[in-house]
């Protein structure tokens, strides 16, 4: 392999045969180390008692799991839907309360003199709702950090991510995210809500919670990851939907983002439950706005409409878009380049909960205060109609009938901010409100991220691109004699909104149709492909996107759609692990407990051989244990007749949460017993030669969504075994193909 750079990144203790666990090289004199990454099966197991299942199941019987499918997804879109709108009347309700409050503050002491007293008042209700919203993220369960779509994407991946999916999560999900953006942060609600419906979906098709250890004796068919990683799409699209109000952009976000598998079925039914879910916020948030079955508020970011006469726009106008699409992409790749040192700055230095918590207080202190200043020196003052759409219109120093532009920005939830920028008329803000609006929101939306709360980065992007895009219309329109020529700045807002968004997160297909359905109105469908096209090739160029950049980070064994584009002359004999741990057909309880209890390997796959190691089957860690718990030996099915037989059940109960080995109790006699694996192993494994290139080895795993891949000889005898760590360790860099080396600890 002399091409291949050798590049140290990860250090690893194997997972499947090899990969389990990795640890960032970014840490060098840290002790903090990264949790074990193990794989999910993807691939059914057709062993004896799957296939025997198969056959006793009637016609009727398979119809009656397909109406339970339709039902699970149902059933996720309306509790997906029903917390967002918990979401976003808890956020309406908190962000007016704490605005409202400051308002009056700020008013009373303006004429009077005291402004001071009114910046402490707002750094103390941020620090104090941030500082909540961090403790139950920092102390409870950490994994809800951030948006969770880096975890969403991972798991459709085939990555099994710890608690990502569990009930915890999902309650400091909901209920950090209402502390966040109340707290005045940086942050959107809207990014949180796809790991939410992700959440949700994983449960609800489970018919239990192991959280709470109640079993509903429901859908027991659907306990295995197959069935899991279908449903979980379908979550992660309902919280798009809910959050943008956009059902076949959820739908699409699914298909580009993560699902490693589609068919048509699995589509409607992702967008079935796409559909409920924006319906089920439609229905309650307008019983909320006591307008009882008026479906007028499609998501939680309500873009407003684009009406298509002030909206118009020009062939020569199409240029420009793109050029601000390039804006956006460099803007993007600077933002992501940012983020990324001050994230490996965190995990070094700030991985203690306290120290987290302070942090997150500070940056709502910052933010705060930042604010302050920039309304206070701001002498951007206009005029306020009779028709305003300000909430919180401040006058401060400006004259009476006045209002202050830069709080307009400032001194609001993003999500109005964004909306007035797109909708506001010309002349509402100047040139230097929104330049000195963008520069310090930027670092501000850039700091923010990562931080030890739950918070998307949706909606930041936006409001950041829309300023920057209005401040180009105003130029735009000056520079030219005939200002109506460029029309309205709010389109302008709407492509940089577009560009900057698709610079920092590289989506394209499916953000697209968001921000079309979002927008409701398809005439500018062109020119947001041609700038999201261009951010995501720009930004590309420079650095990778933010999701991507925070999945390297934690030394996930990612695989992307294709294998590296060089690396055709690689073969499996060169990616695969060996030497292959191998159990014989029928084995010696010892050596399978042994084998297990190895914490030097830690393997999760093992071949199946008949003398002389030609391949007869492959059997999981997790099959084995369930078998040793219930001492499935032949000696005691001989003996006891009356032995009750083993199920898939007792498969399905012990899933997800398998008991380690050491919780199970094997005697000294037991160990001499042997243990038929005929019956549970998968006697149909996918196999390959050794002489099979990289590319076809990597798209068999990835399109059939496979942990094991055995690697035989010509006389079918297990020479290796290609699991996901060996696929994801090659990628093409600066200097061609690279190697990431894992060494074994």
């Amino acid at each position: 392999m002399a091409n291949i750079t050798k590049k140290v990144s990860w250090s690893s203790r194997g997972d499947e045969s090899g990969a389990a666990g990795e640890e960032t090289p970014l840490l060098n004199g840290s002790e903090q180390s990264r949790p074990l990454r193990q794989s999910l099966d993807y691939d059914n197991i057709e062993n004896q008692l799957f296939l025997e299942e198969e056959r006793r199941m009637s016609f009727v019987a398979f119809r009656c799991l397909e109406i339970s499918r339709w039902v699970i997804c149902g059933l996720i879109g309306f509790l997906t839907g029903l917390i967002a709108c918990f979401i976003d009347i808890a956020v309406e309700q908190l962000a007016g309360l704490k605005y409202r409050l400051i308002k009056e503050n700020i008013v009373k002491f303006t004429e009077a003199g005291g402004l001071s007293i009114s910046l402490l008042l707002w750094v103390a209700l941020n620090s104090f709702c941030v500082m909540w919203g961090s403790i139950i993220v920092a102390f409870i369960e950490p994994i809800a950090a951030g948006s969770g779509i880096p975890q969403i994407k991972c798991f459709l991946n085939g990555v099994k991510v710890p608690r990502v999916v569990r009930l915890k999560t999902l309650v400091v999900k909901v209920v950090g995210v209402i502390f966040s953006v109340v707290g005045g942060l940086a942050v959107g609600k809207e990014g949180p809500m796809i790991h939410s419906g992700a959440v949700l979906a994983a449960g609800v098709s489970q018919g239990r919670s192991t959280s709470l250890k109640k079993d509903f004796k429901i859908f027991e068919y659907f306990r295995r990851d197959t069935e899991k990683r279908d449903f979980v799409s379908a979550g992660a699209a309902a919280g798009v939907s809910a959050a943008f109000g956009a059902p076949v952009g959820g739908v699409l976000f699914s298909l580009e983002e993560g699902a490693s598998f589609w068919n048509q079925m699995l589509t409607w039914r992702i967008f079935f439950a796409s559909m409920i879910s924006t319906f089920t916020l439609n229905f309650f948030l307008s019983i909320y706005h006591n307008k009882p079955g008026e479906l007028s508020n499609p998501g939680l970011i309500n873009f407003g409409r684009f009406e298509s006469e002030a909206m118009e726009y020009n062939l020569y106008e199409i240029p420009l878009f793109i050029a601000m699409g390039a804006i956006g992409g460099g803007l993007g790749a600077f933002f992501n380049f940012l983020n990324y040192w001050l994230t490996i700055f965190r995990i070094r230095y700030v991985h203690r909960p306290c120290l987290q918590v302070m942090e997150a207080m500070l940056v709502a202190a910052v933010t705060a205060t930042v604010a302050f200043i920039m309304i206070y020196f701001s002498t951007d003052c206009q005029p306020l109609g009779p028709d305003h759409t300000e909430e919180y219109p401040l006058q401060l120093f400006c004259a009476d009938g006045e209002y202050n532009s830069m709080a307009t920005a400032f001194f609001n939830t993003p999500e109005r901010s964004v909306r007035s920028l797109f909708h506001n008329p010309t002349g509402t803000y100047n040139s230097l409100t929104l330049g000195l609006f963008t520069l310090t929101y930027f670092f501000l939306a850039c700091w923010t991220y990562g931080l030890a709360v739950s918070a998307g980065v949706f909606i930041p992007s936006l409001l950041i691109g829309a300023a920057w895009g209005r401040l180009c219309g105003i130029l735009l329109a000056s520079t030219t004699s005939t200002a109506s020529m460029w029309a309205d700045p709010g389109k302008y807002a709407l492509i940089g909104a577009a560009a900057q968004l698709g610079g920092i997160v590289r989506m394209t297909l499916s953000l697209t149709v968001i921000m079309v359905e979002a927008t409701g109105n398809v005439t500018y469908g062109l020119p947001i492909m041609l700038v999201l096209m261009t951010a995501k090739i720009v930004g590309d160029y420079f650095q990778e996107g933010l999701y991507d950049l925070h999945i390297k980070l934690g030394s996930v064994p990612f695989l992307h759609w294709e294998a590296p584009a060089t690396s055709h002359w690689l073969t499996a004999r060169e990616v695969m692990s060996s030497p292959v741990t191998c159990l014989n057909r029928i084995e010696k309880v010892g050596t399978i407990v042994d084998t297990l209890s190895n914490t030097s390997t830690n393997h999760n796959g093992f071949p199946v051989v008949v003398q002389p190691a030609k391949l007869c089957g492959l059997i999981l860690r997790s099959q084995l244990i369930v078998l040793l718990k219930h001492k499935v030996f032949v000696e005691l099915a001989r003996s006891r007749l009356t032995q009750r037989k083993l199920q898939l059940k007792d498969f399905r109960d012990a899933y997800p949460r398998f008991p380690p080995i050491q919780s199970i109790h094997v005697s000294q006699d037991e160990r001499e017993c042997m243990m038929d694996l005929t019956e549970f192993m998968n006697p149909t494994p996918y196999t390959v030669p050794q002489d099979t290139s990289l590319p076809r080895v990597f798209k068999l795993f990835r399109a059939l969504g496979l942990r094991h891949l055995v690697v035989v000889d010509d006389d079918n005898r297990v020479v290796g075994l290609v699991t996901r760590k060996d696929l994801a360790r090659y990628h093409v860099g600066k200097h061609g193909l690279e190697e990431l080396h894992l060494a074994q600890t």
